[in-house]
């Protein structure tokens, strides 16, 4: 079956039951640009991994692009020195669980513990940097916006999901950001675990079309 673009929006993420929509202390799931319009933010997720995380860093800076890295905590206690080069070029960090667990189903307690642990690992790696968002692992939400909004963080979702877990080449990927893409989208990529060389060339190719043909490089909104 020929893949087809991920285009997951906020209502489609989110996993919160405890309280009605729209109460006043439902935390939101960002998923768009700070700004708006025509620009996109880039994020990704599951690293720091040494093998194409330097190369990406070089990619973005090269580019002038700041994007969202949203670490797990046992690569980041392999790789602090990553962390602290994503720090350096001006990115934005992001908590997305310790061991990569499905949170969906645990308890604020829990929920909260892993948080705290995973913070204290970056925090360990680069002392002191902000680390202003939460990725639920699996997009699995449950009860993580609430204790993540606690812990200062906001959630951070994603409008363009492109796929590369499965790295279908690097002509596909750049094809699935470009179809995929609408104003304002965070999109979701990934820069670790496994080999991540096809997101890295799709990436060095996309900003540049993607500006050529009118988009800007945002952050995602905060909440």
């Amino acid at each position: 079956m020929r893949w087809r673009t991920v285009l997951l929006t906020t209502g489609l993420v989110l996993g919160l039951s405890s309280a009605p929509a729209g109460a006043a202390d439902d935390p939101v799931i960002v998923d768009s640009t700070k700004h708006g319009g025509r620009t996109v933010a880039f994020t990704f997720d599951d690293g720091p991994n040494p093998a194409d995380t330097p190369r990406l860093l070089d990619v973005l800076r090269r580019h002038h692009v700041k994007a969202v890295f949203c670490l797990w905590g046992d690569y980041v206690e392999a790789n602090p020195g990553l962390v602290r080069r994503i720090v350096a070029g001006g990115h934005t960090l992001c908590n997305h669980g310790m061991h990569h667990d499905d949170m969906g189903e645990w308890t604020p307690e829990q929920i909260a513990a892993d948080l705290r642990q995973t913070s204290a690992a970056i925090h360990r790696a680069a002392p002191g940097v902000p680390i202003r968002y939460f990725r639920a692992p699996y997009g699995s939400w449950g009860q993580t916006p609430r204790v993540a909004a606690r812990l200062g963080m906001t959630s951070l979702g994603w409008k363009l999901a492109i796929g590369d877990w499965e790295p279908p080449g690097v002509d596909e990927l750049v094809r699935r950001v470009k179809d995929g893409l609408t104003e304002g989208a965070v999109v979701l990529m990934h820069d670790g675990p496994n080999e991540r060389g096809q997101t890295v060339d799709a990436v060095a190719r996309l900003i540049p079309e993607l500006r050529a043909d009118g988009w800007r490089f945002d952050r995602p909104a905060r909440r």
